[in-house]
């Protein structure tokens, strides 16, 4: 193994190998360019934006820009709905804000679907 290979930006692991133009992590499997920064794939200091581009931050507030149905309830989250205190998480299939939405309880919803207050 080369010594001159960088570590996994994700795991830390220092067992990273060459796959064409990409790095990769026998440990956790993560594939990265190693011109690219971790933090533009989603990595840990990762800028989440709403859909209309503004950043998002731990506590804002925000409101759903279309019906979101939910599995398991009868009504879908209205368009204007406000959610406020939201809680930015790591990206799990896309949904990367954690938030308690009125009359439907915590969930997770994806940055893409809410707009940012100001």
């Amino acid at each position: 193994m080369s010594d001159s290979l960088p570590p996994c930006p994700k795991c830390q692991s220092e067992y990273a190998y060459e796959m064409g133009a990409l790095l990769v992590c026998p440990e956790c499997a993560h594939e990265w360019n190693p011109e690219e920064s971790w933090e533009s794939e989603g990595g840990a200091d990762a800028v989440v934006k709403d859909a209309m581009g503004n950043v998002l931050a731990d506590g804002d507030t925000v409101t759903v820009i279309k019906d979101l149905k939910v599995k398991g309830y009868p009504n879908s989250i209205k368009v204007g709905t406000k959610v406020r205190n939201i809680r930015l998480i790591d990206a799990a299939n896309g949904h990367d804000i954690d938030c308690k939405v009125d009359g439907f309880g915590q969930m997770q919803l994806k940055s893409s679907v809410v707009k940012k207050v100001v």
